[in-house]
């Protein structure tokens, strides 16, 4: 099957959820489809994303958005009653160039990846699949207490405008996918159980355990300009790290991932490393001992969790967070519900032997029987081929 998929956002370099899922849907896709590349980019392109995507794609074609056409595009879509985002990543110049490629390329299938890039093609009369991803809408809902009051009217505004453009793009497409029951749930649509569920894999013979020294008692990693990860960060230093220092002084936490805003680059001190973009995030992993995610806000499925937990390490995150990934509680995964609630499992994992290789063992024994990137887009491969 030819196949058109168009993103958001270019899947190269890996530093953020939705690149990464789109990558390994491209990574494993390509193996029984031929697929054409149309990917949009707000941001100085990689100079090695064309080539690394090249091996997967018979067509690959990027499409910069520059800022005063985004200002514009914002603007339109306020007045027009669309969300923001949208039109954010919406350009007439650009859909006049994917309308082109779609009428050369003649694909037999479109795959959109977030609603933000449904406006381009909700009028071509090709089958279509959107994976919805997350519900946008609930995640900025869940921002609006950490947000200046200020910008509340505005994000309020966004919030309706996307559970309606959420709802309305469900009806413009063949088959809609998301990552999570609790994602799909968001969804205000009549029908939302048709939604399939399609959850993130692991590259589990990339992320495995490693024997290194252990550096770090806790490790939090993810993109550091995302909100979610910036309140997760401030979360454990602020909160977690004052219980932590009563009986444990000598806590050494590690915040690791790409650009870092002001508000976490302001917490380094002693015990407090931020590292920035790593070439190679399992280094980060193997040297600690607890990956720690107290996710506050955000939607969608964690994927360092994921991660940690197929490199052998407890973790210990939020009730909010493990709703999309549905671990075994004080099992295969510890749930914090406080600050003080996260000190007491990070002094029990800590102290605790056992515990630690108890908990390590079965959330790896979990990971590697729950997901899989091979699985996983073998089901999309399902529902694109009309075979559900």
């Amino acid at each position: 099957m030819k196949l058109l998929i168009l993103l958001s956002r270019i899947p190269y370099p890996l530093e953020k959820g939705d690149k990464l899922r789109a990558f390994n849907q491209i990574r494993y896709l390509s193996e029984k489809h031929e697929i054409i590349l149309c990917a949009l980019s707000d941001v100085r392109i990689d100079p090695k994303a064309y080539q690394i995507l090249a091996r997967y794609c018979t067509s690959v074609f990027f499409f910069r958005l520059h800022k005063p056409g985004i200002l514009i595009n914002i603007l339109r879509a306020f007045l027009m009653g669309n969300p923001l985002q949208t039109g954010y990543f919406f350009n007439k110049r650009i859909k006049k160039k994917i309308t082109g490629l779609i009428n050369e390329h003649k694909p037999d299938h479109i795959f959109c990846q977030l609603v933000r890039t449904a406006e381009y093609v909700m009028d071509i009369n090709i089958r279509k699949t959107i994976d919805y991803q997350d519900a946008f809408s609930k995640g900025i809902e869940r921002r609006m207490d950490e947000i200046p009051w200020f910008m509340r009217p505005v994000f309020r505004l966004e919030y309706k405008r996307l559970l309606r453009y959420e709802s309305d793009v469900f009806d413009k497409f063949n088959n809609r996918l998301i990552i999570s029951q609790a994602d799909r749930d968001c969804i205000q649509h009549p029908e939302k159980d048709k939604i399939i569920i399609v959850p993130n894999g692991v590259d589990h013979d990339f992320f495995k355990p490693v024997n290194k020294e252990k550096k770090y008692d806790l490790l939090f990693t993810g993109n550091m300009s995302y909100p979610p990860n910036i309140s997760s960060v401030e979360y454990i230093v602020n909160k977690i790290r004052p219980e932590l220092l009563k009986t444990y002084p000598q806590i050494r936490i590690l915040i690791a991932g790409a650009s870092p805003a002001r508000q976490i680059r302001n917490l380094v001190m002693p015990g407090v490393e931020v590292t920035g973009w790593v070439d190679d995030i399992r280094k980060c992993y193997a040297e600690s001992r607890i990956f720690l995610a107290p996710m506050q806000i955000g939607t969608g499925m964690q994927n360092k969790i994921l991660e940690a937990m197929s490199m052998k390490l407890p973790c210990i995150t939020s009730l909010l967070a493990n709703n999309a990934i549905g671990a075994k509680e004080g099992e295969e995964i510890l749930i914090g519900n406080s600050p003080e609630e996260y000190a007491d499992w990070i002094m029990k994992l800590l102290n605790d032997k056992d515990f630690y290789c108890s908990v390590s063992e079965k959330a790896y024994s979990f990971v590697h029987r729950s997901f899989s990137w091979n699985e996983s887009v073998s089901l999309i491969d399902r529902v694109i081929s009309n075979k559900t």
